[in-house]
């Protein structure tokens, strides 16, 4: 006898909320807000952190748990820019859970005191679908959409763009040369979620870069306040 498809995808979820509830109280103990990024394969994920990275090192100690299916080649990317990375190979499964980050997190500790972070980044296996199903303990999802995957793809895959906090409309330089309106993107997007904020950048041409830090540093600020108000917390 076998359990129907949606009661045993039921199951896996109620237990990986278990440990994103679990992974989330760490990251408060430690004082540290974890982002949660996502998207499809090469919507630029790992281009705009590398931007990233090196703009708000300055001024937030930061590591990555960098997801993937099979190779550590975004995560040497990154840890070029002079971060400390954990790559994550995911093997056949299409999406980092909370088990996973926890073992991530497990490794991060070895190299480094967890509570000395600002910044804890995941970037995500690139799908459209899985990631935002499964909770991996962090505090803000950001999602990004590329210009060249055109203006459907929040009405399409919903899930995603309406459990993000921000959504990054990535590639905007190559505009000019698309017969994409990135204002029906935008429209899009606010149609599945009125809520999230919504910025254009580029990764290659600097655009908006500078309003996306911002939002990140103002979410660590704003984080660091909530955990202020509330009670401590301790974990093993």
């Amino acid at each position: 006898m076998h359990m129907p498809l949606e009661d045993t995808l039921g199951l896996n979820l109620a237990a990986n909320q278990h440990q994103a509830e679990h992974n989330r109280e760490h990251f408060d103990a430690w004082n540290l807000l974890c982002l949660n990024v996502m998207s499809s394969p090469g919507a630029g994920k790992t281009s705009l952190l590398e931007r990233s990275l090196a703009a708000l090192a300055t001024d937030l100690s930061m590591a990555v748990l960098e997801g993937d299916m099979t190779t550590q080649l975004d995560a040497d990317r990154l840890e070029a820019v002079g971060v400390p990375v954990v790559p994550i190979t995911t093997g056949r499964a299409c999406h980092l859970d909370a088990s996973m980050v926890s073992g991530g997190v497990k490794l991060l500790r070895q190299r480094l005191d967890p509570a000395a972070l600002d910044l804890l980044w995941v970037e995500n296996v690139g799908n459209l679908v899985c990631p935002a199903e499964f909770e991996v303990g962090e505090h803000r999802k950001v999602a990004l959409l590329s210009v060249t995957e055109g203006d459907d793809k929040p009405l399409k895959y919903p899930v995603m763009f309406r459990e993000a906090d921000c959504v990054l409309i990535t590639k905007t330089d190559l505009l000019p040369y698309l017969p994409v309106e990135v204002e029906r993107i935008e429209a899009h997007i606010r149609q599945v979620n009125p809520r999230c904020t919504v910025l254009r950048v580029s990764a290659t041409s600097g655009e908006g870069l500078a309003d996306w830090h911002r939002w990140v540093q103002d979410q660590l600020a704003e984080h660091r306040q909530s955990l202020a108000a509330a009670p401590a917390l301790v974990t093993a």
